[in-house]
């Protein structure tokens, strides 16, 4: 069995996405800081002012949105009057539907016996926090995570039937620029990448479902920012360790059961507390204008990759297999359509697949391959 979470994604994808929104990445919702701003159409309407009271270009608010990075779920940052200490600083709140989600191993008897992947729908609050500083960014990402009775919930003990589960998982992600901190344009090169950063990150889950997951993790790397037209693109090449719990590994392997044969070397006596390998990562998230359309709607998205991670199972005997999953989402700023109120309240749609979700081999553990559809509201605060 297996239930260890990675983002973040998302955002997850759920802010960015992290995207990430998620995912996130949203979905998680998972978001990226980028390390400098965009450039935006010219032909965006004004914003509400700057911190000393003056008129302030969309452009402008539009570009300190993408400095600090954008949720998945609500795909862009609006540009608020920040505190004296942060260039830059917003908070968004935002609802999304996700369904039908997948969970490794839940599954369903069919009246001829075989075993299927269970479906689960899922409501999502996302809580998302991102600002920028003179040396770098930094993203907090809350999903608050409820799932339809088809995912119960419970302890080690039994399962609660008709009741769902509830997950949380926080995000946290900070990239260092690397120009910034030693005031320097040598990391940048025109036309391909803007600065080169440290990034570094951390993703904490709970979840009251009888695998009573609880899972901690870290990530170290380098994050580049692409140098595009307008909007941003980055990628993380970094290091993931994560640290997990498994409720369902009972007391190890039965003597003679070859089904439940011990693998060499492994302390069964603390299996509950699960330590994985370190293994590359990598993640991309981005957001681009759409101005073509002639409506205020961009595309927003994370794609995350993590290279296999070592065992898991009841009694620890399957390899992780390389884990991909991906969440885009279309963001259209209805207040900016409906009332010239700009990076206020935003309506998104997207699509997430997760392919070997949470690393589960297919051939070994059923309902490992996801594909969500999503949708939902943000609300930006002042």
């Amino acid at each position: 069995m297996l239930r260890s979470v990675s983002w973040m994604s998302p955002l997850s994808a759920a802010g960015l996405l992290i995207l990430a929104c998620g995912t996130g990445l949203a979905g998680p919702a998972r978001a990226e800081p980028a390390s400098a701003p965009a450039t935006i159409p010219a032909a965006a309407p004004a914003s509400a002012g700057g911190p000393d009271g003056t008129p302030v270009p969309a452009t402008a608010a539009r570009a300190r949105r993408q400095e600090a990075g954008v949720p998945v779920a609500a795909a862009t940052v609006m540009a608020a009057p920040p505190p004296s200490f942060f260039n830059f600083s917003d908070t968004v709140v935002s609802y999304r539907f996700q369904g039908p989600s997948a969970e490794p191993g839940l599954r369903v008897q069919r009246p001829d016996g075989q075993f299927v992947g269970r479906e689960v729908p899922k409501n999502v609050i996302n809580l998302f926090h991102a600002n920028s500083w003179a040396y770098g960014t930094n993203l907090l990402s809350l999903d608050i995570l409820r799932s339809g009775s088809q995912d119960p919930a419970g302890n080690q003990v039994r399962r609660f039937e008709g009741v769902g589960a509830t997950e949380f998982y926080l995000i946290y992600r900070g990239v260092l620029s690397l120009n910034k901190v030693f005031d320097t344009q040598a990391l940048a090169i025109p036309g391909f990448v803007k600065d080169v950063g440290l990034s570094l990150g951390a993703d904490v889950n709970t979840k009251d479902t009888t695998f009573d997951s609880e899972k901690r993790a870290g990530t170290f790397g380098l994050s580049f920012a692409f140098d595009v037209p307008a909007g941003f693109v980055n990628l993380k090449v970094q290091g993931y360790k994560e640290f997990s719990r498994n409720g369902l590994a009972g007391n190890g392997p039965v003597p003679g059961n070859s089904g439940r044969d011990a693998v060499p070397g492994f302390d069964y006596s603390h299996f509950r507390s699960v330590e994985f390998k370190m293994t590359p990562e990598f993640e991309i998230t981005y957001t681009i204008p759409l101005p073509f359309t002639g409506l205020p709607l961009s595309l927003a998205g994370f794609n995350t990759i993590v290279l296999p991670k070592g065992r898991y199972g009841t009694i620890n005997q399957y390899d992780t297999q390389l884990e991909f999953v991906s969440q885009t989402n279309l963001v259209l700023d209805v207040g900016q359509l409906l009332a010239n109120s700009p990076n206020r309240v935003e309506v998104f749609a997207g699509f997430q697949y997760w392919h070997n979700k949470f690393g589960g081999d297919p051939r070994r553990t059923l309902n490992t391959e996801e594909k969500a559809l999503i949708a939902g509201v943000a609300y930006h605060l002042k």
